[in-house]
């Protein structure tokens, strides 16, 4: 789930950089979020909380976002002016599943747009921080095969899950995280292969995942859209699997895919705050349930997603179940926990309990 997305959720400067930039992965992306982690800790330490608040009441926070279709909601919030209707005004820093606790944490940024898998990874290591809201559910994956593949096998963007699993078995399929190799696995058990019979190669990013695609030194690789849509468009792969096809990656049985978490020190000196944070974020996804093909939300998304084209977005904002309320359920949550535990990414099982979540935030 970072996405999960899980992990979690998804060129500018060269080909090999775009899926990286869109997923906050590359190197460079890591150190401009530390760089950006360590001035935010600096200038906002001052201030006590880290938010502060100007002569006209308008109260200025830090949000961590994680550079990919998950952060549509905050965008929505900011550019339909829900957050200034609030008087909030909102800062972004970009972070990873490397950065973002420790960003949170140290103050840096107040708010973070948070993956299930990482929020649980931090509180299974006690760390004081609670989710608020949960902006984003199910796990907005894509499972592209390269084109020579899709060919040999006569695969096609229609041909059933179950075919597209059997014919993976044998084949070399490419991972760039645990957490994508464990949503690749959850799709091959759930029709009958054994994920043991792929050949796995592993790989530092989806980046390296597409150039091993488009050389044929791999055969298929599960990432979170937009990649695998955009590679599609290119020409270099066909994407057999995504969340509409694979009930497993979908909200109804894997849970959250994003959730936004604050830490509880913050929480107690600043409720208010909170309030008007989350109500403006849940105002943000009950309009693009509504509006998820309104002018409105493809140009907040293409400015989100810069460089992705268009057709790329339309086709993947629907992979994400956008709520009209974004009060959280110890069901779904039960939901979310066994999901993350299916994939194994983690040292210790995950758990969440009612102590962990509230929606005391939402109005």
């Amino acid at each position: 789930m970072r996405h999960h997305g899980t992990e979690t959720r998804t060129a500018r400067a060269g080909e090999a950089t775009r899926a990286d930039a869109l997923f906050g992965r590359t190197s460079t992306r890591v150190l401009a979020a530390a760089t950006a982690v360590a001035l935010g800790g600096v200038l906002l330490t001052a201030c006590g909380s880290g938010s502060s608040t100007s002569a006209d009441g308008t109260t200025t926070v830090t949000v961590g976002v994680v550079g990919n279709i998950f952060d549509l909601p905050i965008r929505v919030a900011d550019a339909n002016g829900y957050f200034a209707k609030q008087k909030i005004k909102v800062k972004y820093v970009t972070t990873t599943a490397a950065t973002g606790t420790s960003a949170l944490e140290s103050g840096s940024v107040q708010f973070l747009n948070d993956s299930p898998t990482d929020f649980v990874s931090a509180i299974g290591k006690h760390v004081a921080e609670t989710s608020i809201a949960q902006d984003g559910g199910g796990n907005p994956l894509g499972l592209i095969v390269s084109t020579k593949f899709a060919k040999a096998h006569q695969l096609t963007t229609g041909t059933p899950a179950a075919q597209v699993a059997k014919v993976l078995s044998g084949s070399t399929g490419g991972s760039s995280s645990a957490n994508t190799k464990g949503e690749a696995s959850v799709f091959l058990k759930a029709y009958g292969v054994d994920p043991g019979t792929v050949k796995w190669v592993s790989l530092p990013s989806p980046a390296a995942d597409k150039a091993a695609l488009k050389s044929n030194q791999i055969d298929w690789f599960v990432t979170s859209q937009p990649a695998p849509l955009e590679i599609q468009g290119s020409g270099d792969g066909v994407v057999v699997a995504d969340s509409l096809k694979v009930p497993l990656w979908s909200a109804a049985q894997a849970g959250y895919g994003q959730v936004v978490v604050a830490r509880n020190s913050y929480l107690s000196q600043h409720a208010d705050v909170a309030k008007k944070f989350a109500t403006a974020v849940q105002q943000a996804t009950a309009y693009m349930n509504s509006h998820l093909d309104s002018a409105t939300v493809q140009s907040i998304a293409a400015k989100a997603l810069p460089g992705v084209p268009a057709s790329v977005i339309k086709a993947a904002l629907p992979q994400v179940e956008w709520p009209t309320s974004d009060a959280m359920t110890a069901a779904d949550w039960a939901k979310t926990v066994r999901f993350i535990n299916s994939l194994g990414a983690l040292t210790q099982p995950a758990q969440v309990t009612s102590s962990n979540y509230t929606n005391t935030y939402l109005q």
